[in-house]
């Protein structure tokens, strides 16, 4: 596999970080440097680490491509509810980052990684090269996301965390139907 086609993979991978990012920027009151930084390394290290722990048990692990979408599912339908519900009350915002709420959505996010670890397994890939793009390109892109997120939620506040939370049911869906293959 070329380097371009990592990139490619890698930048796909992180689409759906970046959503969830813009979204937890959204529902954050102010961001530090140092919080944009924490946010994107959970991404950036989940997404660096699934790919890996799927070449590593590639051909054990086939059947991880049956569940992972209803997984992703769960978790980011669940999350978008919370959202939604969220953005009704006055203005509560969540400047959380602790490992409790950033674990879900790094491992909802990062599920897609895994299966395409698998993929990487049957493939002539640098895994390690591989990996480590994914990390850093998902950190960069989270990154940029939260900052965006942060911007618009200041300005818009319980509009945006509605929109975001709708946005992560819509992902959620998208992931299952095209997994099922009805997209």
């Amino acid at each position: 596999m070329k380097l371009y086609e990592v990139i490619i993979i890698a930048i796909s991978l992180a689409m759906d970080t970046f959503t969830v990012s813009v979204c937890k920027g959204i529902t954050m009151k102010s961001i530090k440097y140092k919080d944009a930084v924490i946010i994107s390394l959970y991404f950036g290290l989940f997404q660096s680490l699934m790919p890996l722990i799927g070449y590593i048990f590639g051909f054990s692990f086939d059947n991880v491509s049956k569940i992972d979408h209803f997984v992703a599912f769960v978790l980011l339908f669940g999350i978008g509810i919370s959202m939604i519900l969220e953005s009704k009350e006055n203005q509560k915002l969540n400047n959380k980052i602790d490992f409790k709420t950033m674990l879900p959505l790094a491992i909802a996010t990062s599920i897609d990684a895994l299966a395409v670890g698998i993929t990487f397994a049957f493939l002539n890939v640098n895994i390690i090269i591989s990996s480590i793009l994914i990390g850093l390109i998902t950190f960069s892109i989270s990154f940029v996301g939260v900052s965006i997120g942060n911007k618009f939620g200041s300005k818009y506040g319980n509009i945006a965390e509605l929109i975001g939370g709708i946005l992560l049911i819509l992902m959620g869906v998208r992931i299952l139907l095209t997994h099922i293959g009805i997209l």
